[in-house]
């Protein structure tokens, strides 16, 4: 009974529109205060331990990097190489979208970065080209899901301290799936765009078009190359990643390309503190919601409820996708990577997942929250980008999500999926 009357408050504080950390930290504030089960400190030290993790330090670092790439020229030089890529495709400007997510996943890890700086570029471009508002909200929100499967990502960053499990590992793993989503979005968006007479570039490619974008983009994409080479190579840490990757931006703003001027860095560091606390007040205030939903025996009777459909895979996998997607679509996907992310690792690995392969089914599906009602961040940015209905949106996801759902499934019953390039870096 305890159980059922904590979540139904949490769930109605939510859909009031209540901060989901707000919500979580009353939760167990309350529980103490009326039952006297454990002295007050701890709700503080829950959150304390819930930070103090060496990995979480690399998480304002990638984002740093982002927002200094933003703030000078890179962006633009991104979004040009993918026109002069893909533009000319049938719906060239929903392949642009999704190839430059593909792009900038690489650079900063975070879906909600990707949203804010692409959908500002595209969503108005696609408008005035005669796509729907809806639809070119659509395809910028789940575009940008690719940027925390795609290493750097900030949700593997989180679930790997959370899971005692290599960054590097989830990075390595993550490259194929992030890979395959962006093909099969960019495949039903020709497919919608074929359907619906939508738009195709006027300039034809040529190669040295093609050359002169990749050259003025070829710096930039230095970062993620920097990144790869570095962490999988053994040679740093994703946090020294992290600030090397940031510091590297830096001097391709200031003394490379040199359109990173002072106001434009301080709007960056200002942006990055301000995310970055957004996602520490999260994962510290998941802290005391673990410990209590663990005190009342809740995540152990989820866990058990789940492992009673390991006997037969398939409805195990349906069972694990669903309620990922259910809570995705109550709790923000950090939230969800703290407090349930370990819980759901340890049931799939006691129904003979690898470790890796499960952490990245979580990551990936929690992502997916991200675009899906009431709670859905990118969903709701694009949208307000785009000035359009939220069902109007939510509708035109519909086929897209579909394709996330696919790969998914995919990724549980195909495990090379995941752990190939892990075990070919040596990470397993």
């Amino acid at each position: 009974m305890e159980i059922v009357l904590l979540v139904v408050c949490f769930v109605v504080l939510v859909l009031l529109g209540a901060p989901v950390a707000l919500a979580m930290i009353l939760m167990p504030t309350t529980y103490i205060l009326l039952t006297d089960a454990a002295p007050l400190l701890t709700v503080p030290h829950q959150m304390y331990e819930g930070i103090a993790h060496f990995p979480l330090v690399a998480v304002p670092f990638f984002m740093l990097t982002g927002e200094l790439m933003n703030g000078s020229s890179v962006t633009q030089r991104i979004m040009r190489l993918s026109r002069v890529i893909v533009g000319r495709m049938r719906g060239g400007l929903a392949q642009v979208n999704i190839v430059a997510s593909m792009f900038f996943a690489g650079m900063n890890g975070s879906a909600v970065a990707d949203t804010a700086t692409i959908g500002t570029i595209m969503i108005p471009d696609m408008k005035r080209k005669g796509y729907t508002p809806a639809y070119a909200a659509a395809i910028t929100a789940i575009g940008s899901t690719i940027g925390g499967i795609i290493p750097p990502s900030i949700a593997m960053i989180v679930l790997a301290s959370s899971v005692n499990l290599s960054v590097g590992a989830l990075f390595a793993g993550g490259i194929l799936p992030g890979i395959l989503i962006g093909l099969l979005l960019m495949l039903t968006a020709w497919i919608i765009a074929k359907a619906k007479d939508h738009e195709r570039g006027d300039e034809p490619f040529t190669f040295r078009a093609f050359l002169s974008a990749a050259w003025g983009a070829s710096l930039a994409l230095c970062v993620p190359l920097i990144l790869v080479v570095g962490i999988f190579g053994g040679w740093f840490s994703s946090v020294e990643a992290g600030a090397i990757t940031a510091l590297v931006a830096l001097i391709l703003g200031t003394v490379v390309y040199r359109d990173l001027d002072l106001a434009s860095f301080l709007g960056a560091l200002n942006r990055t503190v301000r995310m970055s606390a957004s996602v520490f007040v999260i994962i510290a205030a998941a802290g005391p919601f673990t410990w209590l939903l663990a005190r009342l025996g809740a995540l152990e009777m989820l866990q058990n409820w789940l492992l009673g459909f390991a006997e037969t895979p398939f409805f195990f996998a349906l069972m694990l996708l669903g309620l990922i997607l259910l809570a995705g679509m109550i709790m923000d996907a950090a939230a969800n990577i703290i407090v349930l992310g370990p819980l759901l690792v340890a049931a799939c690995e006691t129904a003979g997942y690898e470790p890796v392969q499960a952490a990245l089914v979580v990551v990936v599906g929690f992502l997916l929250g991200t675009v899906t009602p009431p709670v859905g961040v990118c969903y709701f940015t694009a949208t307000a980008i785009a000035g359009c209905r939220l069902e109007q949106s939510a509708a035109a996801l519909l086929p897209f999500l579909a394709v996330e759902i696919l790969v998914l499934l995919l990724m549980l019953f195909l495990a090379p999926l995941t752990l190939f390039l892990p075990a070919l870096l040596g990470f397993l």
